[in-house]
């Protein structure tokens, strides 16, 4: 019941304030992935810098149980178009929370993003930014299903040529933390997913790896210092998991206070949740070890980032002082990904999480230049 009636606030909220200028006709239910369901003007103050017109959209994209709404936005360039339309950043986020009140299309892109976003803007690009299947629509969000992510990623550009028609086919996927591992699964994806789109690579910041390799010592032993935030990271991860795999029991390895975490990860705003778990380690939300076989392949196909299949250029970027992607982790991925045969340009840098992203933003402007022509 409780669901039914966050679907009815969600479909009541869309109708009111965000008046459609590409109408929500019900026939649409069965259109393919992409299509848009509705579309409005985005306030001025969530406009990016460099903005000459912007969006919100919601849109349809496949997640594991089949054609599903998703929310985003989009921003133009102003002035005129180069010949052939725009060329498009799909832009994925990192983490900004589970609650449908973080949806970047409610609240913005995140403060510490912005000016990277921007900077594409500046340098001529339209921006497709996705808020991912459950972040802004009902349901719980499949946090770090990296299938599900690439899927919207890819099906945000096919909205937002659909908002603008002054849009071109070719386009890039550029992710952060979350989002870069988002940006990763769409390069995987991309020319088998959406091949009438032109797309040419990717650039992946602080990709989250090789986590389901760590989850199989996670338990009630588990250090109590980790990654920063990883007690919020867990509950999401969690709760994604819960909700794709019913069958597994996954109560059954959480004390209360985990469950407590989890029910709430999908319903209490970033900050809020933040705060009520600081104190709380990831040992003290477990029961029992995650060392059971069927939970580590459940863990292992939501999780796993595929090192082959990659048909276009892909840029991944490190740093060194990254304290919620640790460099071994990702450089365990790189190497993987070359012994495997996968032609990858791997880059790192001396900052942090954000840091590494911005220190890495004019090579990055070149990679994806030399790419666009």
């Amino acid at each position: 019941m409780r669901r039914w009636w966050r679907i009815v606030a969600l479909l009541a909220l869309v109708s009111v304030l965000w008046a459609p200028t590409v109408g929500a006709d019900p026939l649409r239910a069965g259109s393919s992935p992409g299509a848009v369901v509705a579309s409005s003007e985005l306030p001025a103050e969530l406009w990016l810098r460099g903005t000459g017109s912007a969006y919100r959209m919601t849109y349809l994209t496949t997640d594991r149980h089949g054609i599903t709404p998703c929310t985003g936005m989009v921003f133009v360039p102003p002035g005129t178009p180069p010949a052939g339309g725009w060329p498009v950043i799909a832009w994925a986020h990192g983490t900004v929370g589970d609650s449908d009140a973080d949806a970047p299309s409610v609240t913005g892109v995140d403060p510490q993003s912005w000016d990277y976003v921007s900077s594409w803007l500046q340098l001529g690009y339209a921006v497709a930014a996705t808020d991912y299947v459950g972040l802004g629509t009902p349901g719980v969000p499949p946090y770090l299903d990296g299938k599900v992510a690439g899927r919207s990623v890819i099906d945000a550009v096919r909205a937002a040529r659909e908002v603008d028609a002054d849009l071109s086919a070719t386009w890039m996927a550029v992710g952060l933390s979350q989002g870069g591992q988002a940006a990763v699964f769409a390069a995987h994806a991309a020319t088998s997913y959406a091949p009438e789109l032109d797309y040419r690579g990717a650039v992946a910041n602080g990709v989250p790896s090789n986590i389901e390799t760590v989850s199989n010592w996670s338990g009630p032993s588990f250090p109590p210092q980790g990654l920063a935030g990883l007690t919020v990271y867990m509950s999401y991860l969690i709760a994604g998991v819960r909700d794709a795999y019913p069958e597994l029991d996954v109560d059954s390895y959480l004390t209360p206070v985990g469950k407590q975490f989890v029910d709430a990860a999908p319903e209490v705003p970033f900050r809020q949740f933040a705060a009520m778990t600081g104190n709380v380690s990831v040992a003290q939300m477990l029961s029992r070890a995650l060392d059971v076989p069927a939970l580590q392949d459940a863990l292992r196909e939501y999780l796993e980032v595929p090192v082959t299949g990659y048909d276009r250029p892909l840029l991944l970027v490190q740093g060194v002082t990254d304290a919620s992607v640790p460099l071994p982790l990702t450089e365990k991925l790189a190497s993987e990904m070359r012994t495997a045969g996968t032609t990858l340009d791997y880059r790192v840098y001396s900052g942090g999480h954000f840091g590494s992203m911005y220190q890495a933003g004019p090579d990055q402007a070149s990679f994806v230049a030399s790419l666009i022509k």
